[in-house]
């Protein structure tokens, strides 16, 4: 078992590639949404 493989994720294959390159993407996309929100309700022109 490697190290990745402990903690929350506890599943067989968590530290497989794909599984970081989905969990990166995520991550991302998510901070990406929340800085386009924060931008877009700081400056709305309504």
């Amino acid at each position: 078992m490697s190290d990745l493989n402990r903690g929350i994720m506890k599943f067989k294959g968590a530290d497989s590639p794909a599984a970081i390159v989905v969990s990166a993407i995520a991550i991302a996309g998510g901070i990406g949404f929340l800085i386009w929100w924060a931008l877009q309700s700081a400056y709305a022109l309504s």
